[in-house]
This record gives C-alpha cells, sequence and structure tokens, in this order.
C-alpha cells in the first residue's frame, strides 16, 4: 500500500476541520446570527378572505350570464329568473346533497355532521324565518355566504356554484316549506 503524501495529510486536515467549523457556525449560532432576507411576501399588503372584497370592474363582463342580484346595486332584479319546476327542484335537492347537507343535514335542521360541531349552528331550514326570506335573499345568502364581525358564519358559494345552481337551490329550499305542509299519510288499520 502507498502511503498518503504529508501534504494531502495537511490538505485533509485541513478541510475536515474547516467543514467542521462550517456546521457548527451553520447550526449553532443560526439563532445568534440572523440574516434579513429580501421577500416579497413581506413587504406586501396581505389580506383575510373576504376582507374589502373589491369592486366589480367596470364594464366587465360577467362569466355565469345575467349579473348576480347583489343589494343596493341593481333593484330591478328581484324576482327569481329559474322556474321552480320539477327539474329545477330536483337540480337543487342533488345540489344540497353535494353541497350543504354536511352543515344543514339530511332533514334541513341544521344537524348535519359538520354542522352540530359549529359554534354558530347552521339554520334549519324548513324554518318560518328562512322560508319567509325573498328568494333574491336566500340567493344573496347562497351567494355571498354569511359573515359577521370577522367570523364566516356561512361559506359563500358563488364560486362553486353557477347562477343557475344557485337559483336551484333557492327553489329546493322553498319546495321544503311546501313538502311540510303536505299532510302526514294516515294510517290504514
Amino acid at each position: 500500500m502507498k502511503s498518503i503524501h504529508p501534504a494531502y495529510k495537511i490538505l485533509l486536515s485541513i478541510a475536515i476541520a474547516l467543514a467542521a467549523v462550517a456546521t457548527i457556525v451553520a447550526f449553532g449560532l443560526y439563532d445568534v446570527i440572523k440574516v434579513e432576507w429580501v421577500s416579497f411576501m413581506e413587504i406586501q399588503a396581505s389580506y383575510k378572505p373576504m376582507e374589502e372584497p373589491l369592486p366589480v370592474a367596470s364594464r366587465s363582463i360577467p362569466i355565469e350570464g345575467v349579473a348576480a342580484y347583489v343589494a343596493g346595486i341593481d333593484p330591478s332584479i328581484t324576482k327569481n329568473p329559474v322556474p321552480a319546476d320539477k327539474i329545477s327542484v330536483e337540480r337543487g335537492r342533488l345540489l344540497y346533497s353535494v353541497t350543504c347537507i354536511q352543515c344543514h343535514g339530511e332533514e334541513y335542521n341544521g344537524n348535519g355532521i359538520v354542522g352540530i360541531a359549529l359554534v354558530t349552528h347552521p339554520a334549519d331550514l324548513t324554518s318560518a324565518v328562512v322560508q319567509s326570506k325573498l328568494d333574491v335573499d336566500l340567493f344573496n345568502t347562497i351567494s355571498n355566504g354569511i359573515i359577521v364581525k370577522g367570523q364566516i358564519h356561512m361559506p359563500a358559494l358563488n364560486e362553486n356554484l353557477t347562477f343557475r345552481d344557485r337559483w336551484d337551490l333557492v327553489n329546493f329550499i322553498h319546495s321544503l316549506k311546501a313538502a311540510a305542509e303536505q299532510p302526514a299519510p294516515t294510517p290504514k288499520p
């Protein structure tokens, strides 16, 4: 076997010593010596969800057809443009089973799997309070959600559901009143 030249031994020991010092400095003094790196995320403004939402740009074109009713902006839209026929109500029922059932529950009373765990209990959709609301009010609630003092009590679904889907949900919710008013069948002896 050949022996290592003494100069290489010295270079190798210096390299190992430098690596050890660099490791100690890198890990040991990290909290002592902090280097401020420029980060664009740190210097830009940050917003929470739905905090100061920007207004719709002037002369913009809605991607879902007719612009949705927003209170105070277009009071001419006061009627549901989707007729409450069997197709719309069935579409609303299917959308409810995918989008709303987790919070409002199978009985529509706010006792869904997620709803029972929430601090603010979801609305009972069969209650007189909900059933007395106008179509546009339900549409706005579904579209924009419910935010009270900065806390989200119901998420906005305008990005998840199309214009038509939201109106179908409104028709389905109002159909719950009609179903509740029907007398229960009398049992036959």
